[in-house]
């Protein structure tokens, strides 16, 4: 039944048989959880073949003796695999080390201490801004938190950021110098940037260093038969205009093993040549052994496209069943909606509205860890107090299953006292 119909007294029977499901819940002696998006050990095995590699053979295909020093830029072989992957070209695109989140760290402090290549002056000389598209990914609003950059919410929609909110911002604020994005499969809603919604974005009047931190995680983690074609932003941004204006970022992580990938990165000739001079400072070459066996492994973009849908065979009944469970015990009572994404890792959770930290301290204290309340924010500040993260792919499908029907169970409990008023 409809919770915004019941009457008071209805409410009422309602959470008391809530609240014996619940303490039923916590009899149980759960320890479930639910907060990061992980690959299962299941989805880890699938790349253990690469714990024997690169064995003797220490060349790569162009020669590389890849137990030397060198090769800032990374193995060309793999650059061409990832460059066809994110739609950035080989010649465009540098792998680097292990994490992509590490590059994005590097190239704003790189713009915080010198400015960008097209900056007349540090980043740090001035107070700056960024644009956070919500719900979007803690660790980026980490990064920016963490140096003092204030962070400004516009809404995510299915087709990406709302354009108008963004150009209208940076139109009027030359202080606003970047933007966090993840146009593929989005974190946590899934949603997918359209074409038109990134020439938009590239092509909008805005400070001449202002950059887009285009992360493209989940570019080939595909939930359906094929991930959608990657948007040429580099060519796009060349074409309108502003070819400095973006940063793609890209990394095996979720695709090998998630401690031990392959990062890249991806922009104008400009903005490699900027980031190339200041991380020679720190660094001599990349883990080249490590890239090696991941090129041995994956051999080419359809070999990473192959062992994706391995991947997808493991997780895609992992989201089925949380998306069943969603609709099963949320559909009468209309406290909730959510995503039902073609991708990624997550399915964004509305409930309620200020009823999500009470859902989430109901699930803590049955043994449920969820991500904490206003974790998909900037400063971890859901003006609504309604959204949750849910990440389905690491525990096993039974384990899923409980918890899901746990955190169900608690948000219905937690609607119900925020309909009475917690009387």
């Amino acid at each position: 039944m409809n919770f915004h119909s019941m009457s008071v007294e209805e409410l009422r029977t309602t959470r008391s048989d809530l609240q014996k499901r619940y303490d039923e819940l916590c009899a149980a002696g759960l320890d479930l959880n639910l907060t990061r998006g992980k690959p299962g050990p299941d989805q880890l095995d699938l790349s253990n073949e690469m714990l024997s590699l690169p064995g003797e053979d220490f060349r790569s295909p162009s020669g590389t003796d890849c137990r030397n020093y060198g090769g800032v830029t990374g193995l060309p072989e793999l650059r061409e695999i990832f460059g066809e992957l994110l739609g950035t070209g080989a010649d465009r695109t540098l792998a680097l080390g292990n994490a992509s989140l590490e590059v994005m760290n590097d190239v704003t402090v790189f713009a915080m201490l010198h400015g960008t290549a097209d900056s007349d002056r540090a980043w740090s000389a001035e107070p700056i801004k960024f644009l956070c598209p919500v719900p979007g990914y803690d660790r980026h609003f980490g990064i920016t938190e963490l140096y003092g950059i204030e962070m400004i919410n516009v809404p995510m929609n299915p087709d990406g950021p709302d354009v108008e909110a963004c150009a209208a911002l940076v139109a009027n604020d030359p202080s606003i110098k970047g933007m966090w994005l993840v146009p593929t499969y989005s974190n946590p809603t899934g949603y997918t940037v359209s074409e038109d919604v990134a020439r938009k974005l590239l092509a909008m009047p805005a400070a001449d260093d202002f950059r887009i931190y285009w992360d493209n995680a989940y570019a080939v983690h595909t939930l359906v038969e094929r991930a959608p074609e990657p948007i040429p932003v580099l060519d796009i941004a060349e074409e309108v205009g502003n070819p400095n204006r973006v940063y793609v970022f890209g990394s095996t992580s979720k695709i090998t093993f998630a401690g031990a990938g392959v990062a890249f990165f991806a922009s104008s000739q400009a903005n490699l040549d900027w980031y190339i001079k200041h991380i020679s400072a720190a660094t001599i070459g990349p883990d080249k052994l490590n890239q090696l066996r991941h090129l041995q492994f994956l051999r080419d973009a359809d070999g990473v496209r192959a062992h994706m849908d391995r991947h997808r065979a493991l997780i895609e009944p992992k989201f089925k069943l949380v998306l069943e469970i969603l609709e099963e015990r949320f559909a009468d009572s209309k406290i909730a909606s959510w995503t039902e994404p073609d991708g990624g890792y997550f399915i964004s959770l509305d409930v309620i509205e200020g009823a999500a930290a009470r859902t989430i301290e109901l699930a803590e204290k049955a043994g449920i860890s969820l991500t904490a309340a206003g974790s998909a924010f900037p400063y971890k500040k859901d003006p609504h107090d309604r959204n949750i993260r849910l990440a389905p792919t690491f525990p096993p499908i039974d384990e899923l299953r409980t918890a899901m029907d746990g955190v169900a169970t608690c948000a219905l409990l937690g609607a119900t006292e925020v309909l009475l008023g917690d009387e």
